[in-house]
């Protein structure tokens, strides 16, 4: 073969793989609360204010203070969205009137025009049906994660909402009547992870004090931020960047109100002991017979007052250091890794805690439970 040195050499296209980008779940944070709490007032704001973040909000309930409705389209029949409202402040927006799922699939075909989703649930709606879609529906949990929950509660009239019967929460008739009625607001408090106390201008000191002392008995791992009007001083940590699915901190529900205050749904807190590493399977069948069969194994349920737990959140702790996060919504739970332990309490390893929200929880010993459990190695 001949070389001709003064003819330039030929270009030869080599197939190039691209490098597998990694994939940027967006953020979204469900927000609930009764019709009349402020939620409407507090998307509002995100949609006018000059905050600078790029957000979308998926409304259900419109106010009369934003005429924004007639200026979306939506297929009726099906529900589907088919346009969306770009608000000028770097928020897009749309209503819809079935769940939302439609809506947050629709609006990730539109990936990269925003970094948080916001959706708003109807003021009857039970959270607790909703948070578990994004870990249960492949298609969801590969775009978005659940950041958090928050629910605003109206601070005058939340106390009469928890105790009216007529308020009485859908989905839970297996209780056959028994025990204290399990309202709309329960639930919504019960799965929360910031509780925001609104309207707190309309109420005395002394009554404001007895709603957070009754929220906290409720659910006592929330964080409860008091707001007038819906204003909230930041954005951050009250509905966005929660991370409250993705990390578990010091679990500490001392002098978070007494138990006693609600009848129906309570916080209790479990000490977990420095476990072996091949215990995680124990612990995980222990967790299970709590949320799938609604046992304790090895403790008696009174049958009048039936167990059903709302929310769990645990840290593991492994005598190899290991830590292990447990998120839980209903049935649905996860066991994430955690960051090794590495801080030693007189020169012994942490322990870990599990809490526990949710009805019947109250007389039970649970340590005594899952100490049983380990044991029976």
């Amino acid at each position: 073969m001949n070389f001709d040195e003064d003819v330039p050499p030929e270009l030869v296209e080599t197939e190039t793989v691209p490098e597998e980008e990694k994939v940027v779940k967006v953020p979204i944070t469900i927000v609930t609360g009764y019709l009349g709490a402020g939620k409407t007032t507090l998307l509002n704001y995100i949609l006018t204010a000059r905050h600078g973040k790029r957000i979308a909000v998926i409304m259900n309930e419109f106010g009369d203070s934003l005429d924004i409705e007639k200026s979306l389209t939506i297929n009726k029949g099906g529900e589907q969205v088919e346009e969306w409202l770009d608000v000028g402040n770097g928020c897009i927006c749309c209503s819809v009137k079935d769940s939302g799922v439609n809506a947050i699939e629709s609006l990730m075909e539109k990936k990269g025009a925003f970094d948080y989703i916001l959706l708003e649930t109807t003021g009857l709606a039970d959270p607790g049906n909703l948070a578990p879609l994004f870990w249960v529906d492949d298609g969801l949990g590969s775009t978005i994660y659940l950041d958090g929950i928050v629910t605003l509660v109206d601070a005058k009239n939340i106390l009469r909402s928890l105790d009216d019967p007529t308020g009485k929460v859908e989905g839970h008739e297996h209780h056959d009547g028994h025990g204290p009625v399990m309202t709309t607001a329960h639930v919504q408090i019960s799965h929360a992870d910031v509780i925001v106390i609104n309207k707190s201008d309309l109420v005395e000191p002394s009554e404001l004090g007895n709603v957070k002392e009754r929220i906290q008995a409720i659910n006592g791992l929330a964080k409860i931020h008091v707001t007038k009007q819906s204003i909230v001083p930041q954005l951050e940590g009250f509905l966005l960047d929660l991370h409250a699915y993705d990390q578990v901190e010091a679990l500490d529900t001392s002098g978070k109100g007494h138990s006693h205050l609600d009848p129906t749904i309570s916080t209790v807190s479990v000490n977990v002991p420095l476990l072996a590493p091949d215990q995680l399977n124990q612990v995980d069948s222990w967790i299970r017979s709590l949320l799938w069969e609604s046992q304790v194994p090895g403790e008696t349920i009174n049958p009048e007052e039936p167990l059903e737990i709302h929310r769990l959140k645990a840290r593991l702790v492994f005598a190899n250091g290991d830590v292990k996060m447990v998120q839980g919504v209903r049935e649905v739970f996860e066991i994430l890794d955690g960051e090794q332990s590495s801080s030693q309490t007189n020169g012994l390893p942490q322990t870990g805690k599990l809490v526990l929200i949710g009805r019947g929880v109250q007389g039970i010993n649970f340590e005594r439970s899952l100490r049983s459990i380990l044991e029976d190695r």
